[in-house]
């Protein structure tokens, strides 16, 4: 079970990256709301994605 966590983590940590680097990128879907927000929420995202990584190593 901590393994499948893990791998759910990375799921979600690519999904938003996707998301705030499409809406960076070409303001869809959120048209831009905020260039700052979306840097942030990036970051978040790769951070989450790291530590999931990390963890699901350490498993193996």
């Amino acid at each position: 079970m901590p393994k499948a966590l893990c791998l759910l983590g990375m799921m979600v940590a690519i999904l938003i990256a996707i998301l705030f680097i499409a809406d960076l990128a070409a303001g869809v879907p959120f048209q831009k709301a905020s260039i700052l927000m979306d840097i942030a929420l990036i970051v978040c995202a790769l951070m989450l994605g790291a530590i999931s990584w990390f963890t699901f190593k350490e498993q193996a």
